[in-house]
């Protein structure tokens, strides 16, 4: 058994002075009681948190989840460094046959001894996107949904994707939504120009999620003088929406995160990087390539070539913690329960998230300015 004392122990509501103990890779206990263990460590002045769960980063250390197995374990690896104990390998619009190639990777990873971290499945940032709101995506590689396409690939891999993004407005009965939804997969509207009947039709649908929000997403517009509401709109009026936000401190100001708050609730809202595989590697200045698209690192984040948009992000969940913290006024509480208990009820990830009795035993260590001490991660 093992035993961690803190008196910054991050619990949902909280900050609890006591003891965590673990057993198996779970959490069998949080307590005030001290009891012997095997192994015992004391975090006093340290904060004891949740492992990090990320559910859109698409690399990191150099690698590219898009890659082989070995690329997926090291980038996967590089962020569990970081805090990140649950990932979602994230695959851009690319062509079909690129992206089920990934699920091949994605299975062997799986069974590699070397990874640290938990795979939660693979996230399919397109190809179903809209070239409106390409952003970093190659354009080259949007199509509308294709169910030739899509629905072998549910019915024999299904169980390896966890989450696949989106352009409702070309889902246009919202069947591509109610196939994600019956083979459990988290539908998510994403690089988008809907509107609010399609956001309606897909929330309808099974879709519960934004992609990004305010990165690649629709807001209000005219049609002959009559305003109609975009995804961010919509996001905001369907209660029962998550949205998810690239808090990396580029990407969004600290004054619109406290907009989107302040609106959605922290309960609503998921911290994501979004990371490139540039992250940890990336030089200032450098010209790099990913999937057909070409950018350049610059102010501490990825930028199209003609800076006209960011390409993704060099962040880890660590840096989103100190955004939300240090720049946003946001608790510890609140910025943990936003990378740890939000995504984990998005992914339907029951066991994970929370220091809890019986929860698994996903734990990250650090200190009053985020800096990574130690992490543990169940297997």
């Amino acid at each position: 058994m093992i035993r961690i004392k803190s008196d910054k122990i991050v619990l949902t509501g909280c900050l609890y002075d006591g003891y965590v103990y673990i057993e198996n890779g779970k959490i069998l206990e949080v307590s005030k009681n001290e009891k012997a263990a095997d192994e015992s460590y004391d975090f006093t002045g340290k904060y004891v948190s949740p492992g990090f769960i990320e559910i859109h980063c698409h690399g990191g250390a150099g690698c590219e989840f898009a890659g082989s197995a070995e690329d997926i374990v090291n980038a996967a690896n590089f962020h569990f460094e970081h805090g990140t104990t649950s990932i979602c390998p994230t695959i851009s619009a690319a062509p079909f046959k690129v992206m089920t190639n990934a699920v091949e990777s994605f299975e062997k990873a799986l069974e590699d001894k070397n990874l640290k971290s938990n795979l939660i499945g693979l996230h399919f940032e397109g190809p179903y996107l809209s070239k409106n709101q390409v952003g970093g995506q190659n354009p080259d590689a949007i199509t509308p949904p294709v169910k030739e396409e899509y629905a072998p690939l549910l019915k024999e891999k299904g169980h390896l994707v966890a989450r696949w993004s989106y352009a409702p407005e070309n889902d246009f009965d919202g069947s591509f939504a109610k196939a994600l939804t019956e083979a459990k997969v988290v539908a998510s509207a994403g690089h988008t120009d809907a509107i609010y009947p399609d956001m309606l039709r897909a929330f309808e649908s099974g879709c519960r999620l934004v992609t990004h929000l305010y990165s690649c997403t629709s807001t209000i517009t005219r049609d002959h003088g009559f305003r109609r509401l975009g995804v961010i709109e919509s996001a905001y009026l369907l209660d029962d929406m998550y949205v998810e936000i690239i808090a990396d401190g580029k990407h969004l100001p600290p004054e619109l995160i406290k907009l989107i708050l302040k609106i959605k609730g922290r309960d609503r809202v998921c911290l994501i990087t979004d990371s490139l595989a540039v992250a940890g590697v990336a030089k200032d200045g450098e010209e790099v390539e990913t999937l057909g698209t070409r950018f350049f690192v610059e102010d501490g984040v990825c930028k199209l070539l003609d800076k006209s948009a960011f390409a993704g992000s060099i962040a880890t969940a660590d840096r989103l913690i100190r955004v939300l913290t240090k720049d946003v006024g946001a608790s510890v509480v609140d910025a943990v329960y936003m990378m740890t208990k939000v995504p984990a009820e998005i992914m339907g990830l029951e066991s994970k998230g929370l220091i809890k009795e019986g929860c698994d035993a996903d734990i990250v260590i650090f200190d009053e300015d985020i800096n990574i001490e130690k992490v543990f991660a169940a297997k």
